[in-house]
């Protein structure tokens, strides 16, 4: 299918200069709405909906939510669906991106925002070649969702009685658009608070417990264990990661160098492809900190204690490769000329809850290289195959 590729690199362009990191993204969802609203998508078939309300923390707006009727001679064939988030991961704020032959590069030392605005200009560039063309497709349902990097949050509190029952979809999050994803991890997120009790660093050391102290012991028996990092444990594989450390609410850990640390608030997060694994993995850290608050006693004998938490952020998944889903993405894949390269994924994905939801997701990429980090770049080149793809999924009779 062809596509006028320098319309949909300038809307990649505008869409990067808007910045929308998680949970802010109501700029880049009206930059988006006015986009489809230029290319004539009525404004009454663009919404945006109510998840936000139901995020357990602030976020500007819901997912937005665009309907574009079927036409020609599948006009009434079921519904699909289309979808990627709208934002990106804070250290993208401040991006400036460039063009630099077949690649956006980025002039300021932040990430760049690929992921997933590249995304974003991926469906909105297949609501403007459908109309341009005038290519017969059947009813499609456009999902930004909002929180992605975040924990996932606007595809898991989307109402799928706002989606218009869509049979299958198609999700836009990373990496090359031959990667035919049908599969990722799953993963807890877990927090634990470390309660100890404050005394005199210099003076009376011996009469406090050290939280701080708790927290270390904790981790070298984790590590040990080998629990930290890549978890391997005969034929079971699986990851964890100690996230950030604080006073809470932000603060730091402890007044003071002369103050034994009484109080210390610790994130992290168990994934793998089996979700009784990270469950398993998620079991080893709470064990290791319950052991440790036991052992770090003061002069009184008296020891600390902790109050740890877990939640299950994500299930994982993996569809058959017989579904229609996936027959239809190798197929569209193939139609271009490119690769399939059918993969799971070891991050999640919106995917993981449209698959909980009840609708089989398939995912692929649109050209975004190193994300989440200073070095990130989109690949023009890639950028074009996922907006072909895209049209030849819609179409494909």
């Amino acid at each position: 299918m062809s596509v006028d590729t320098q319309a949909a690199t300038d809307r990649l362009m505008r869409f990067l200069a808007v910045e929308g990191v998680t949970g802010k993204e109501a700029a880049i969802g009206r930059e988006i709405a006015a986009a489809l609203k230029d290319l004539g998508v009525p404004m009454d078939a663009i919404r945006l909906d109510d998840a936000n309300t139901r995020i357990p923390m602030p976020t500007e707006t819901g997912n937005l939510i665009v309907d574009l009727p079927g036409r020609g001679a599948m006009h009434n064939q079921p519904r699909i669906m289309f979808m990627t988030h709208m934002d990106t991961v804070p250290l993208c704020a401040g991006a400036k991106p460039k063009l630099a032959g077949r690649k956006i590069v980025n002039e300021a030392k932040t990430a760049l925002g690929g992921d997933n605005r590249a995304g974003c200009g991926v469906l909105v560039t297949l609501a403007a070649e459908l109309a341009k063309q005038r290519l017969d497709h059947p009813p499609i349902t456009l999902l930004f969702c909002v929180r992605e990097e975040s924990g996932l949050w606007g595809a898991r509190h989307v109402k799928t009685s706002d989606l218009g029952s869509p049979i299958m979809a198609f999700n836009y999050d990373g990496g090359s658009a031959s990667n035919v994803t049908i599969g990722a991890v799953g993963a807890d997120r877990w927090q634990v608070e470390i309660f100890g009790r404050a005394s005199h660093a210099g003076v009376a050391p011996e009469r406090g417990i050290s939280s701080t102290m708790i927290l270390a012991l904790a981790l070298a028996d984790v590590k040990a264990g080998g629990w930290f990092g890549k978890v391997v444990k005969g034929k079971r594989k699986g990851t964890s990661n100690v996230g950030p450390v604080t006073g809470g609410e932000g603060r730091p850990a402890g007044d003071a160098t002369n103050v034994v640390t009484d109080y210390v608030h610790v994130r992290g997060e168990s994934r793998s492809h089996d979700s009784k694994f990270f469950k398993e993995i998620t079991r080893a850290y709470k064990v290791a900190f319950e052991k440790a608050a036991k052992r770090v006693k003061n002069s009184d004998g008296k020891s600390g204690r902790v109050k740890f938490k877990a939640q299950t952020d994500y299930y994982p998944f993996r569809m058959k490769e017989s579904l229609p889903v996936v027959r239809r993405a190798v197929a569209a894949v193939s139609g271009i000329d490119g690769v399939p390269r059918i993969r799971s994924a070891n991050g999640g994905l919106d995917a993981n809850w449209m698959v909980r939801h009840g609708i089989p997701t398939v995912t692929f990429g649109a050209g975004q290289n190193e994300a989440h980090t200073i070095d990130e770049w989109i690949n023009l080149d890639e950028y074009d195959r996922a907006c072909a793809l895209a049209i030849r999924l819609a179409t494909m009779r």
